[in-house]
C-alpha cells in the first residue's frame, strides 16, 4: 500500500461519504483479493497494527463490533453489526460504517458504507485462502450460504476463473443467487460439501462438517464463525486438519478455534496465520492428501486495505456525497 492524496476539493471543510454503490464501483473482486493479500502481508511483517476486535453483546438477537486498525499512513474504525434474526424481519444481517482518518494529523479523511466493504473482503479472504492453501489440481468449488457474503464469495471465485456450486438451506435463495451470478446450484448439500474447495458462509449456528467428514486433499474456508459460540465444523474434525487462521488471538477467542482451544484439542503452535504463509514466513499446505482449513473471523486490517483501495479511485467515482466536518 502507498500514501495517496485526496482530490483537492476534499482538502478541507468536507469529507466524502462513499456509498455501497461507490465502493463496488471502485473495487472489483479481483482488486479486492490483491488488496486483502497486501493487508495480510503488511500485518504479518509488523507494518500494520490491529488491536483486538471489541464485541458488544445484544444477545440473543446479535452483537455490535468495533474494529480499529492503522497502517499506510491511515487509521480505520469499523462499527459493524451481526443480527441473524434480521432475516426474519426482512432486514440486513450485517450493517457497517467505516471511518478513515489521517494517521499523522488525526483528521477524518472519508466515511464508507461498510456492508459492501465487508462483503468484498469476506469473498476476497475466502478465495485468497483457497488459492493459497488448496491443492494445485483442485477442480470442484462450492459455496455454502447464498446470502450477501456468500454471493460475494461466489462472485469472487467466478472473477478468478472458477465456477462454484451454490447451496443454501433456502433452495429459492440459492437459485436466485445462481441465476444472478451465472453459477450453478448443487443437487444436494452432500454434493457441495464434498467439493475439492469449499467456502462456508453461514450464520455459524449449525455444524456442517461432523467428525470424520472431510476427505483427503480438501480445503475449507470457514467464514461463518465470527463471534462467540458460533461454529460450522465439529471441533474434533477441525483438530485433525492442518489449521490456518486470519489472526490467532481473534480466532481463538471468537472463531472456529474457540471450541477446540477450549477443549484442549488445539494449541497455538499447531495453527498458522495466513499472512505468515503469504509473507513467506511459514509453510502452507504440506502435500496433496493433506486437509487444510482456514478459520476466518474478519480483520480490521482487511477493512483498511479495502478502504485504501476505494480511496485510490475516489477521483473517478460519480455521485459521491459530501459530509461537513
Amino acid at each position: 500500500m502507498v500514501f495517496f492524496a485526496l482530490p483537492g476539493e476534499y482538502a478541507s471543510g468536507v469529507v466524502p461519504y462513499l456509498s455501497a454503490e461507490n465502493v463496488l464501483a471502485a473495487v472489483s473482486p479481483e482488486r479486492a483479493v490483491e488488496a486483502v493479500r497486501d493487508g495480510f502481508i503488511a500485518y504479518a511483517r509488523g507494518e500494520w497494527a490491529m488491536p483486538p476486535k471489541v464485541y458488544v453483546a445484544a444477545y440473543p438477537n446479535g452483537d455490535f463490533r468495533a474494529m480499529p486498525a492503522i497502517g499506510a499512513g491511515h487509521a480505520v474504525l469499523k462499527w459493524v453489526t451481526s443480527f441473524p434474526v434480521n432475516l426474519e424481519k426482512g432486514l440486513p444481517t450485517v450493517k457497517a460504517i467505516v471511518l478513515v482518518s489521517d494517521a499523522e494529523t488525526g483528521m477524518p479523511v472519508a466515511v464508507l458504507e461498510g456492508s459492501a466493504l465487508t462483503a468484498l473482503r469476506t469473498g476476497a479472504a475466502a478465495v485468497l485462502a483457497a488459492e493459497t492453501l488448496g491443492r494445485a489440481d483442485a477442480d470442484s468449488v462450492a459455496v455454502i450460504g447464498a446470502g450477501v457474503n456468500g454471493k460475494a464469495t461466489a462472485r469472487t471465485f467466478l472473477a478468478r476463473g472458477r465456477k462454484p456450486l451454490l447451496w443454501d438451506v433456502d433452495p429459492e435463495r440459492a437459485k436466485a443467487a445462481a441465476d444472478e451470478l451465472g453459477a450453478e446450484v448443487a443437487a444436494s448439500s452432500e454434493e457441495a460439501l464434498a467439493a475439492d474447495i469449499v467456502a462456508t458462509v453461514t450464520p455459524g449456528r449449525q455444524i456442517l462438517f461432523p467428525e470424520n467428514s472431510l476427505r483427503p486433499g480438501q480445503h475449507v474456508s470457514l467464514m461463518g464463525a465470527d463471534g462467540p459460540g458460533k461454529c460450522e465444523i465439529d471441533p474434533r474434525e477441525l483438530a485433525r486438519t492442518h489449521v490456518f487462521c486470519d489472526d490467532w488471538t481473534q480466532a481463538s477467542h471468537a472463531g472456529e478455534l474457540q471450541h477446540p482451544v477450549r477443549e484442549q484439542l488445539l494449541e497455538q503452535a499447531q495453527v498458522t496465520q495466513l499472512g505468515d504463509v503469504l509473507a513467506g514466513l511459514a509453510p502452507g499446505r504440506a502435500g496433496a492428501e493433506e486437509i487444510t482449513t482456514f478459520d476466518s473471523t474478519g480483520l480490521a486490517i482487511q477493512d483498511l486495505a479495502l478502504a485504501l483501495a476505494v480511496l485510490e479511485r475516489l477521483g473517478e467515482l460519480k455521485d459521491v456525497l459530501e459530509l461537513p466536518l
